[in-house]
Formats: structure tokens, C-alpha cells, sequence
């Protein structure tokens, strides 16, 4: 379903759509409130045909998840598990870690719940077995390069230069992985061993090092608190209603062991059941995750579950079982994720609201003040330079009052010189919104019904970075290009400080320690960050030109290569032509240009 603007407000499926959709518009049926707003603004129908009711379900989920309609139960998370993966598909493997498992023949363990921790694990396991982490070819690198720092703190034995076997190397690799899978004892005695060995001679620093090291292993290893007889695989799935929030919690089961566990906010309307909730994440989630468990039990029975059974166990290879156990060790565990999801929604409610009004809440307080409505998306725009050089701009997007950093874009100014920051800002929007009337005009032309471009999108309000002056500017831009795009200034006090809105002709002021406020101060100094840090990362560069690179015939290899054996500018500038042609690497006729630059007047 597509609202006035185009945008997909909800995704359903059926295996009779005509009926399904039928019921959304009968005036005899008892609509809920969220059905009736969401019919309200329904403007056309899309539909795809499927062969099946599996093919129709991976559909719904892949739409969902990519446009994130307003009146579908949202899943409101999207996170990623991360993997500790293993090289072993190279001579002397490495331990790095990965956002996804990938077919690669390479190993993984996991998914862990922890970014931070994966990387405290990689990091302890380096430091114990000295595991490699450049990214040079090996053997065929070998003693070509000198070791790297990490030879040198003792974190790599340095298989780069040859100084240990391949044999070697690849057993400190298998007891790196037999600590993945569980196996700590070995850890421990070794790391004990090297205290010992550290404080008989006297090296009490070192021996900390170990002592602090094997306090880490420890920690790691009494994280694996609940065992179970078998070995298996599974999610335990439990959820915790109130009004329209509900929070997910889901433990997580690998090897008989509890790795952990993640709870998920969940929108849904007031009148939307458990069983609807459970069956939207079950459908969310596992489109995402990169694991599945063999068994996933949920403290809610599912809609379709023989049909998510059987897509499930399409992405994993093997059968997949979903399970709403009521008694005995399962129905336990289930019963503890729905403890956690209870007292994690109490201890969530305050911060959420909070959340809610220092951004939803903050946008309607916008509207009221400018007297607007259906205000989502704002974008703002600032200027950066000094005394005119390398003038950039950024633009940044907010959405439902939160930053959408993928969205945001920073420009160069090309056809302004020196410090004119109207003409600059007169610049920036011609080119945002002619580049983005250029790219619906493609979508039009080629019938596509999904935006391919970054700037099809429009606001419903622009933010300038000033008061009359820069609104005037950019009210002439929309004007030319025929657009009708409510402009404010975000205006400022004598201590640069947010003070107010310049709209219409008239300077808004906030109501003292407003959300509305705080809001467009985060805009603006988010605006003015963006600029400032694209306007230093480009004095950066500019302050990297060497003067060799005015030399015709240098580029970065060969102003490498004459620095790497000349060693100093003014040793260049002094050497003789044939000096200059004995550089190994260097032309003669690049070598006459040289020494011709320095040695003409």
C-alpha cells in the first residue's frame, strides 16, 4: 500500500489478496483505529505474484525489512552478530573478525552478541599466541619487508621473516581454535605456567601481564553458565507487552551453552496480540541473522508455522523446528527469557518515553510552532572555509527527529571564489535538488518504482544554517526549479548560540528548555561539524603537496621511490644528473625533468 508521496506504508500477503484487501474496506467490519488511519491514506495498490506461500513469505520480509512501512509490527532493532573467523584457508591463517559468515572454506565461531567483545577476545588470543594480523601474502611475502611493530611487542613470532616453522605456526592456529570451542583448561595452565616462570625470575610487570590475562580467560569462561546434557543449537524466544511497545528477549543456546542474550523493541498498534508480535519477529529476525539454530523455542504459538518451518530450514539446509514447549526443562528456559523480557521493559518504559519525546515529540512541537504538519523529514545545510579556501558544504538529514547519517553528503564548491557564503549556499541547493528532479526524471523514464539514487527523496522542511539572508537564497533556488519546500533559518544569539527559527518573514522563538529547541540545536551543530570536519580532512590533503609533485613525470611511486633513496628534499634539489639517473625506478628523461626544475632559474 502507497501513500500520497509515494511512500509504502504497508506490506501484506494472501494467497487470495483480493479478499484480504477487500476486508480493509468494509464499512460492516469492526476496524481497529490503526486500520482505519492506515486506509485513510492509502492512494494505489502494488502487488506481486508469487508461486507459493513460502516465496510470498520471504517476499513480505524482504519488503519489510527494506522500506520499513508505518503500519506493519516493526522490529524497531537492526543489529548484526558478529563472528571470530580463521583464515584457514591461508598458508599461515589468521584471526580477525567478521560481520557475517560467507561460504569461503574458511572457519567462524559464533554469532556472539558483542561486538566488543569479539574484538577483547581476538586481541587476548594475539597476545597469547602471537597469531599474525597483516595483511601480507604469505609465503610469497616472506623477509621482503622487515617485521612490524607487533614482532617487536611480542603479540606476532613474525612469520613474515621466516621465524617460525609453518608446522609451529599452524599449531599455535589449532590451539587457538580449540579455545573457541570451548577448551579453556589448556589456556589457563599455560598462562599459570608463565606467571610462575615470570615471577621466579624476578619480572613482576610480566607476571601481572599473565595474572591479568588469566582473570580475562576466566571471565570468559564462567559466561558459559547454563549447560545441558546434549550439544545443541537452539533460540529461546519470550516477549513483554504494554500498549503499543513490546520487548523481545532471546537467549541464545550454542554447543549447550547460553553465549548470551539480546532483547528487541518491537512498534506495534494497541490492539495487536502476542501472537501477531511473535510471529513478525520470528519472520524479522531470522530474515536478517546469518545463524540459525536447529531449534527455536517461543513462549507464543506463530501464524504459519509449518511455512516458517519450512523456509527456515530452506536458508539453514537441515530441518528446523519451532517449538511453544509447556512443561519441563524447555518450558523453563522459555519461561526465563520472558522474566527477562519483563524486567526489561520496566526498566526500558522511562527511557523509551524519554527517547520519544526528545525526538518524535520534539518534531510535533516544531509543527505546532511554524504551523506545519506531517513533518518527517528535515534537512539542513552549512558553509565552511577560511577566507574562501577550499569552501565545502554538508548536508545533514534527520528523520523522525533522529540523524539518518546515510543520507547526509558534503560538497565541494566549484564555481564560487573566495569567502561568498550566499553564493555558495546558492550553489549547494541548485545542485541537491536539480540533481534530484534529474533522478526521478530517470525513475519516470525507466518505470522503476524504487528510488536508485540519493537524492530522489525531498524534505518536508530545509534548515538553513542563518537568518533572512540565507533563506532568501534559498527560497529563489526552489523557486527556480519549481518547488514547494517550507524553508526556516536556524537563527543564533550574539553567542552563537541557537536562538530561533526565521520563517516567513518572522523570527520564531523557542519556548525556554523546549524539545524543539534542543533539537535544532543538535541540527545545527551536527550541520556545522559535518562542514568543518570535511573542510579539515581537505587542508589536510592540501598540506601533503610536495613540491615534487609540480615536477612532470612524478606521481605518488616515484616521489616515494626518489624520498626512500635520497631521504631529504634538499638532497634531491643538490644532485647531479647522473646521480639522478642511477635512481633505480626513475627514467632518464623524468630524471632530466628533475634536475632541470631545480637547476633552472
Amino acid at each position: 500500500m502507497h501513500d500520497e508521496k509515494d511512500e509504502i506504508i504497508y506490506v501484506g500477503k494472501a494467497i487470495v489478496l483480493k479478499n484480504r484487501v477487500r476486508q480493509y474496506f468494509q464499512s460492516s467490519r469492526n476496524l481497529s483505529p490503526k486500520i482505519q488511519q492506515m486506509v485513510s491514506h492509502v492512494r494505489y495498490f502494488e502487488y506481486i505474484i508469487t508461486d507459493s506461500e513460502l516465496e510470498a513469505l520471504v517476499l513480505e520480509c524482504n519488503l519489510i525489512k527494506e522500506h520499513n512501512p508505518k503500519y506493519n509490527t516493526m522490529l524497531k532493532d537492526d543489529k548484526s552478530y558478529p563472528y571470530i573467523k580463521v583464515t584457514t584457508q591461508e598458508a599461515y591463517p589468521r584471526v580477525m573478525f567478521a560481520r557475517r559468515m560467507k561460504r569461503d572454506k574458511n572457519k567462524y565461531f559464533g554469532p556472539y552478541t558483542s561486538a566488543g567483545a569479539v574484538k577483547d577476545t581476538i586481541d587476548l588470543l594475539q597476545k597469547i599466541y602471537q597469531i599474525r594480523t597483516c595483511k601480507r601474502s604469505l609465503p610469497r611475502d616472506i623477509g621482503k619487508e622487515r617485521p612490524c611493530l607487533y614482532y617487536q611487542m611480542k603479540q606476532c613470532k613474525a612469520p613474515c621473516q621466516g621465524y617460525i616453522s609453518k608446522e609451529d605456526y599452524q599449531k599455535s592456529i589449532e590451539d587457538v581454535m580449540k579455545f573457541l570451542n570451548g577448551d579453556y583448561k589448556q589456556v589457563l595452565q599455560y598462562l599459570e605456567s608463565k606467571m610462575q616462570e615470570s615471577a621466579a625470575e624476578l619480572e613482576f610487570e610480566q607476571a601481572a601481564s599473565y595474572r591479568d590475562l588469566i582473570k580475562s580467560v576466566e571471565h570468559i569462561s564462567n559466561k558459559q553458565k547454563i549447560n545441558s546434557a546434549g550439544r545443541e543449537d537452539r533460540d529461546i524466544i519470550a516477549l513483554a507487552k504494554a500498549q503499543t511497545e513490546s520487548v523481545v528477549a532471546l537467549f541464545f543456546v550454542r554447543d549447550g551453552k547460553l553465549l548470551g542474550r539480546e532483547h528487541f523493541h518491537m512498534k506495534h498498534s494497541l490492539e495487536t496480540s502476542r501472537t501477531e508480535i511473535m510471529t513478525e519477529f520470528v519472520k524479522q529476525f531470522y530474515a536478517g541473522t546469518p545463524y540459525l539454530p536447529r531449534e527455536i523455542l517461543l513462549e507464543y504459538k506463530i501464524d504459519e508455522k509449518e511455512i516458517v518451518e519450512e523456509w527456515l530450514s530452506a536458508k539453514k539446509g537441515i530441518k528446523v523446528k519451532i517449538l511453544v514447549p509447556q512443561r519441563g526443562q524447555k518450558a523453563q528456559l522459555v519461561d526465563m527469557a520472558r522474566r527477562n523480557a519483563v524486567n526489561i521493559l520496566k526498566l526500558d518504559s522511562e527511557k523509551i518515553r524519554m527517547e520519544e519525546k526528545r525526538t518524535i515529540g520534539a518534531v510535533k512541537e516544531i509543527e505546532q510552532l511554524i504551523g506545519i504538519s506531517g513533518l518527517k523529514r528535515m534537512e539542513a545545510f552549512d558553509i565552511s572555509n577560511i577566507s574562501g579556501f577550499q569552501t565545502v558544504a554538508s548536508m545533514v538529514v534527520y528523520e523522525n527527529g533522529k540523524p539518518k547519517r546515510r543520507d547526509y553528503r558534503k560538497f565541494k564548491i566549484q564555481s564560487v571564489s573566495g569567502p561568498d557564503d550566499y553564493k555558495s549556499m546558492e550553489e549547494v541547493l541548485t545542485r541537491r535538488f536539480r540533481h534530484g528532479q534529474q533522478e526521478k526524471k530517470q525513475m519516470e523514464e525507466k518505470n522503476l518504482d524504487v528510488a536508485f539514487g540519493s537524492f530522489t527523496k525531498f524534505p518536508d522542511l530545509l534548515l538553513m544554517d542563518g537568518g533572512k539572508g540565507q533563506v532568501n537564497v534559498a527560497q529563489r533556488v526552489l523557486d527556480e526549479l519549481h518547488l514547494d519546500i517550507p524553508i526556516c533559518g536556524m537563527v543564533k544569539d550574539d553567542n552563537h548560540r541557537t536562538r530561533g527559527l526565521y520563517y516567513q518573514n518572522e523570527e520564531i522563538i523557542f519556548p525556554p528548555k523546549s524539545e524543539a529547541f534542543h533539537l535544532i540545536t543538535r541540527i545545527q551543530d551536527e550541520a556545522h561539524r559535518f562542514a568543518i570536519e570535511y573542510h579539515r580532512e581537505l587542508r589536510g590533503k592540501a598540506s601533503v603537496h610536495s613540491v615534487l609533485d609540480d615536477i612532470p613525470g612524478i606521481g605518488p611511486k616515484r616521489r616515494k621511490v626518489l624520498m626512500k633513496h635520497f631521504k631529504d628534499i634538499s638532497k634531491i634539489k643538490e644532485a647531479s644528473l647522473e646521480e639522478l639517473e642511477q635512481v633505480e625506478g626513475i627514467p632518464k628523461r623524468t630524471a632530466e625533468e628533475i634536475y632541470h626544475f631545480f637547476h633552472t632559474s
